[in-house]
């Protein structure tokens, strides 16, 4: 997958369906032995949860080594896709599911959520939405007949930008919404879960292909594809053990906290898309633009709502809630790109 995947496996294809059963045993778990939880909840340095940040890592890091980096020097080349990719990347996501957050938290269900957690909820989303995907994107854009150099220069830009702009972003949004910024916390979580990573992978990714060439690298990723997804499942165990008496006293939040995740994600695709046909990009862009434009890393969301707020804080919460509907989401825009090629294709020919 580190050049153009060949199919979506099933871990990916039923990644929703092992979410929820991991939920469930999760929620299981946490009544069973809370104890248990307890102390592993309580294995921090400077905020950060030790067990989290070692399935995070074995979580990021395949994903990362997938990235060439080097891909950057095709930029040019898609340069008006690359432009909407990152318009909405950087320029409209954050903002718009900061706003949403403020209208349906805030406002349209103020009233069932808990007040405590309120805040934590919208910051929950708001790092959610900060940092675009990195690796389940190569799927999306394989599904929908992507142009594989276009995918891998986007995503190598995007990882460059977010080394530089996640901090400031969830600084800024945080702040709008008058909640307090942790600053040692999100520059360790930025360090820890970003730049340490991505160097790592870069060297890495060099090392592998010196030594075994473009084809052992492939073996080396598709052997450690089951170690990333197997560390998603068991952080959500985790997560869901830390969280199993709040979500079983409110059910509720889960649905309410979904809403605005799904308007923003068909809300972001769908405005990358038509601004794609607005301009005459090719569909074989277009279709990969939508997706990183509405797709979240929600790994790194999952890593920072940890650090900056705690494995029991709704941020966390939110998150994870961003995880379960992933990949149906994902999915169900992936069947509207390819079922509207040919209207695209008229528009983009008189756009032309």
């Amino acid at each position: 997958m580190s050049h153009e995947p060949g199919s979506i496996g099933i871990f990916e294809k039923y990644l929703t369906l092992w979410v929820a059963l991991c939920m469930a045993g999760g929620i299981a778990l946490g009544h069973v032995a809370p104890a248990a939880f307890a102390r592993l909840g309580a294995m921090e340095v400077a905020q950060v949860n030790l067990p989290m940040a070692v399935l995070i890592w074995a979580m990021i890091l395949p994903m990362l080594l997938r990235v060439d980096f080097g891909a950057m020097r095709d930029v040019g080349r898609h340069w008006r896709g690359i432009g909407v990719t990152l318009f909405i990347n950087w320029a409209i996501k954050p903002f718009s599911m900061a706003l949403l957050a403020w209208i349906f938290l805030r406002h349209v269900f103020v009233d069932w959520l808990p007040a405590d957690q309120i805040d934590s909820y919208v910051a929950g989303l708001i790092l959610l939405a900060a940092a675009p995907c990195t690796a389940m994107v190569f799927v999306w854009s394989h599904l929908c007949r992507g142009d594989a150099n276009f995918t891998l220069s986007q995503v190598a830009l995007n990882d460059v930008i977010m080394v530089v702009a996640f901090a400031p972003i969830v600084a800024l949004l945080l702040g709008l919404s008058s909640i307090s910024v942790p600053w040692a916390t999100l520059a360790l979580s930025v360090g820890l879960y970003i730049v340490v990573p991505v160097i790592v992978a870069s060297v890495l990714r060099r090392l592998l292909l010196a030594k075994a060439g473009v084809a052992g690298l492939d073996h080396v990723l598709a052997s450690l594809q089951p170690v990333s997804m197997a560390a998603l499942l068991l952080t959500l165990v985790l997560l869901f053990g830390f969280q199993g008496k709040q979500i079983i006293e409110q059910p509720l939040v889960i649905a309410l906290l979904a809403v605005p995740i799904l308007l923003q994600v068909y809300f972001n695709s769908g405005l990358a898309y038509l601004l794609s046909r607005k301009l005459g990009v090719e569909h074989a862009v277009a279709g990969p633009s939508a997706l990183i434009g509405a797709s979240n890393f929600f790994e790194l969301a999952v890593a920072a709502s940890i650090s900056l707020f705690g494995v029991h804080s709704g941020a966390a919460l939110a998150t994870v809630v961003g995880v379960l509907i992933e990949v149906p989401v994902m999915l169900s825009v992936v069947q509207v790109v390819n079922r509207s090629r040919g209207w695209y294709e008229a528009g983009r020919s008189a756009a032309a």
